[in-house]
């Protein structure tokens, strides 16, 4: 039996149901691995004072359960105190500062074998000191933004250079992911690649023409999802499609660009093509993607976007800009475009793509390898690996 207490800060709950449901998928499908149990705490961040907590960015936190039952995984949801502007500082030692009580409960009826963080800021920093306190071997992995943001940033930075350092063993979402964290000093020999899974029965070919019909849609359209944040390069998109007469974008996310987006679209004149869509429920993405003829995704960092595997799956080409693991996906012609993190460039990839569209079967193939199932495996492989060397 291998016990799993997975940590993570980014994860699913009823004020963000899509929030980190990358994280929620991988935890499922481990925990439905044979001898396998799992215990989730997905701690959030809330300012010392209620006259903060009222602040919209933290009122609907600031009333969501201690403990549930979420999509049959059993979670906990202890806040930590963050204070705002400096807080990334400090939220490490205040995270493990408030969580470490609950684990002495959890652990009088789950003894844990090993600690799961599934984000390396500041989630790694904490865990490895719980790992230490509860004498168990502790992984973090990397996905991107936490260490492409929290990285750039000297105070966090070398917290998290001294946790990948503490830690029995790291992933990387890519391995471009990986080399990233080797230059930014961590120990390459301990870092494995954990590619993204996929959940096929959802994300698959489907006719395009019937799931265009099913959202009525006329036309060709370009779909994105994510966060609606400068990184995702939405702006971008938006002024691609004055290059792109007679193509709809539709962007579902939700996120601080919201307004400045609408007022983009609408100052184009894009409003008949552009649609922002808000937060999609996940089980809705497919029928999106299915139905966009591409999915375009101009970020300007990642590690390995569970987007972009989701459309493959779909049998929709992406075109997105060069980095992290983007390489890694778009490995062949079928898969789409790598782009410049311009709109015009933007426009020339969904252009080529829409003149010369590959068949959804070659498409999807390029998605094959990504699987909950294959995911689940390595990441089962890789904590059972660390519990046995830290057991001799």
């Amino acid at each position: 039996m291998l016990r799993v207490l997975t940590l993570s800060t980014l994860y699913p709950d009823r004020t963000r149901p899509g929030f980190g449901g990358f994280v929620e998928r991988q935890t499922r499908a481990l925990a439905a691995r044979p001898g396998v149990e799992v215990r989730v705490v997905a701690p959030f961040a809330l300012p010392p004072t209620r006259w903060a907590q009222r602040h919209p960015a933290y009122s609907a936190l600031a009333g969501l359960p201690r403990h549930e039952t979420w999509n049959g995984l059993e979670v906990h949801r202890p806040r930590f105190v963050t204070l705002p502007m400096i807080g990334g500082r400090i939220n490490p030692w205040s995270l493990a500062r408030s969580v470490a009580p609950l684990l002495d409960s959890i652990r009088e009826t789950f003894p844990f074998d090993v600690i799961d963080a599934e984000f390396f800021y500041p989630d790694g920093p904490a865990a490895t000191r719980l790992g230490a306190r509860f004498g168990v071997p502790v992984s973090i992995k990397a996905r991107g933004s936490d260490i492409h943001l929290w990285g750039a940033r000297p105070a966090c930075r070398t917290k998290i250079l001294a946790a990948g350092r503490a830690a029995d063993g790291m992933l990387a979402v890519s391995a471009a992911l990986r080399e990233e964290m080797i230059a930014l000093g961590l120990p390459g020999e301990r870092i494995r690649v954990h590619h993204t899974g996929v959940d096929a029965s959802l994300f698959h070919p489907r006719d395009r023409e019937a799931a265009k019909a099913a959202l009525g849609v006329a036309g060709p359209l370009v779909a994105s999802a994510g966060n609606l944040t400068p990184l995702k390069g939405h702006a971008l998109l938006v002024d691609a499609m004055r290059d792109l007469p007679g193509v709809s974008l539709w962007i579902a996310g939700r996120g601080p660009e919201h307004e400045a987006l609408a007022a983009r679209i609408a100052a184009a004149g894009l409003g008949d093509r552009v649609r922002l869509l808000g937060a999609l429920p996940h089980d809705e993405l497919p029928g999106l993607f299915a139905a966009a003829d591409v999915v375009a995704a101009p970020s300007a960092s990642e590690g390995l976007a569970n987007v972009w595997v989701e459309a493959l799956a779909c049998g929709t080409p992406i075109v997105i800009t060069d980095v992290g693991g983007a390489r890694e996906v778009v490995d062949r012609p079928a898969a789409g475009r790598l782009v410049e993190r311009t709109p015009a460039a933007i426009a020339e990839g969904v252009r080529a793509v829409l003149a010369d569209p590959p068949p959804q079967a070659e498409v999807a193939e390029a998605a094959a390898r990504f699987s909950w199932e294959r995911n689940s495996a390595a990441l089962y492989a890789h904590l059972m690996e660390l519990v046995e060397n830290h057991r001799r």
